[in-house]
């Protein structure tokens, strides 16, 4: 499997170009072309059966380098909390918007292989469909709570013994405020009932707003840069409250840090 990053961090060089077209008004419609021809090459792959790890995380670094092409600054740490994993884990995190759906596999996958909680809408889909069914995740339909609590314990708990780690995002849509009431601890019963260890990940990519008529592709905020920050694997023990609550204070010390929007005021 090929690498992308060395080191335990990464950050967006200074010289780095952004694209041309970029640089004009309208200039996000860049962004929209760019994903959507990777996300058509990757559906080609996937339907003839050839996309694999390798591939999804090609695809996954050209929607990095994408993002950096348009003029967002990126700054990555704690690769070596991935890097030096033994098993596989349950990756908790933040969502905030489209970004991270198709960043985080370049970071994962190289070193562990991984798939998503996700929406049946994005399994069902014409055009992400097959990718996402490529990639044998969980689909939740946001419907019946018990029964998707269910397919999460049942499923995941599966691809965990199978050795595939699972990327899930307690919160029930993508938000720019963070409020730890929103968030749930289904990643922590998820662990404790697979016997897996948790990674927190916190991350800030509104750089890539989620828009209001074309949902997932709004304006690019340039000025906002964007993160991801992985810590230290947490073994849930008992009712896991307390590592659920580490999860929780993880992302928010670290939200804080890059001036992000938070809500503690609520009872966790």
């Amino acid at each position: 499997m090929t690498t992308f990053f060395d080191g335990d961090s990464y950050d967006t060089p200074a010289h780095a170009r952004r694209f041309i077209a970029d640089r004009f008004p309208l200039g996000r419609l860049v962004l929209i072309q760019k994903i959507a021809s990777i996300v058509f090459k990757s559906r080609k792959l996937a339907l003839a059966g050839e996309y694999h790890d390798q591939e999804w995380a090609e695809s996954s670094f050209a929607c990095f380098k994408t993002v950096e092409g348009c003029g967002g600054k990126i700054h990555i740490d704690g690769l070596d909390n991935v890097r030096n994993l033994k098993k596989p884990v349950v990756f908790v995190a933040n969502h905030m918007s489209t970004m991270e759906t198709v960043v985080l596999p370049v970071l994962i996958v190289p070193y562990r292989k991984v798939t998503f909680v996700v929406k049946e809408k994005l399994v069902k889909g014409p055009v992400f469909g097959p990718v996402m069914r490529s990639r044998n995740p969980i689909a939740i339909g946001r419907v019946d709570p018990r029964k998707d609590l269910q397919a999460v314990l049942d499923g995941g708990k599966k691809l965990l013994e199978d050795g595939t780690s699972i990327i899930i995002f307690p919160q029930s849509t993508r938000r720019d405020v963070f409020r730890r009431e929103q968030f749930n601890s289904l990643g922590i019963k998820l662990a404790l009932h697979a016997g897996v260890d948790v990674v927190p990940v916190a991350l800030k990519t509104d750089f890539w707003s989620n828009g209001k008529r074309r949902t997932g592709f709004g304006p690019l905020q340039r000025k906002l840069p964007v993160y991801f920050s992985f810590g230290p694997p947490l073994t849930p023990v008992g009712r896991g409250k307390e590592e659920h609550m580490n999860v929780v204070e993880f992302i928010e010390s670290r939200l804080k840090e890059w001036g992000a929007a938070i809500e503690t005021d609520q009872p966790g």
